[in-house]
């Protein structure tokens, strides 16, 4: 019944992995997969899942969570059709399923600038507006006019004095059947070869401390106020400390990566033991930056 009505609505598949779905490789299972075609789609596939009170996830390039190893019974929403976008002058439209490498690309080549921070993160825009996404102090947050939203099946526009950005956060955390597909940001001109040049180096700034060789889900703590979270991790010895394929990676503790068949439960185990000891050692809670799902 699931499988047939999916089948009508998008590229559907019940044989995926979010092993093969996220940027760390690891996770069970999915039973039901699909890309809806369209908006109108989108709206079907939801709607139906509500109604027969099926569990669902909207799931971008997979660049920011760590999936437990355990069947998911429910439906994987991603919305890699919601590809397109455009400029107009300083305002682009971009919808939720571009990734973000290549659209900074995209606008160094228009001369806009306002979006390099996001050229070395692999998510999706759906993502980064989701999550508020930032490097460099810059966030999503100094760009957004607004986002367009699909809520109750019907779409709506906030504005971004509605989405109560901060630090990593929107209002979307607060509203998970509320799903992001598309948003309207405001940039500046500028020389396009100036912006390509930051984004270089930055990308070669990255290679140097990041381990972009390994699988991983990014920054695993947002850093709290006055210090990184690496420090910390590092002050504690953490750095190089590992649980059967999982590990602090020796390049940035702040990365903990996949040495080839690592599971969520030996991750989430090394992110608590971290939590605790810091907590313990310097009453500071530090806090996840990645998603754990169906964990």
């Amino acid at each position: 019944m699931i499988d047939e009505f999916l089948k009508k609505h998008g590229d559907y598949h019940d044989d995926k992995y979010f092993k093969d779905l996220t940027t760390i490789k690891m996770g069970g299972k999915i039973s039901h997969y699909v890309e809806p075609y369209n908006i109108e789609d989108l709206k079907e596939i939801i709607t139906f899942a509500r109604n027969n009170r099926i569990d669902y996830k909207l799931l971008g390039n997979g660049s920011n969570i760590i999936a437990g190893s355990n069947n998911y019974s429910g439906i994987v929403i991603n919305l890699k059709h919601f590809d397109n976008y455009e400029i107009s002058n300083n305002e682009v439209y971009v919808e939720a399923g571009v990734l973000a490498p290549y659209f900074a690309q995209v606008l160094a080549n228009a001369g806009l600038s306002g979006f390099e921070f996001a050229s070395g993160i692999p998510g999706t825009i759906g993502g980064l507006v989701y999550m508020n996404a930032g490097a460099y102090k810059k966030e999503m947050g100094d760009i957004i006019k607004e986002v367009n939203v699909l809520k109750d099946g019907e779409i709506i526009t906030l504005k971004k004095e509605e989405l109560k950005l901060s630090y990593r956060y929107s209002i979307f955390k607060e509203h998970p059947h509320w799903t992001v597909v598309s948003c309207v940001i405001s940039l500046e001109q500028k020389d396009p070869e100036e912006i390509k040049n930051l984004m270089e180096e930055r990308l070669v700034r990255r290679k140097a401390t990041q381990p972009l060789d390994k699988p991983s889900a990014g920054s695993c703590f947002r850093n709290p106020d006055g210090k990184f979270a690496w420090e910390y991790i590092d002050e504690l010895g953490y750095r190089g400390y590992k649980i059967n394929d999982i590990e602090v990676s020796e390049k940035h503790s702040n990365f903990i990566v996949n040495n080839g068949n690592g599971k969520a439960e030996d991750f989430l185990k090394i992110v608590y033991d971290i939590q605790d000891k810091v907590l313990d050692k310097y009453k500071i809670k530090l806090v996840m930056e990645v998603e754990k799902f169906n964990c």
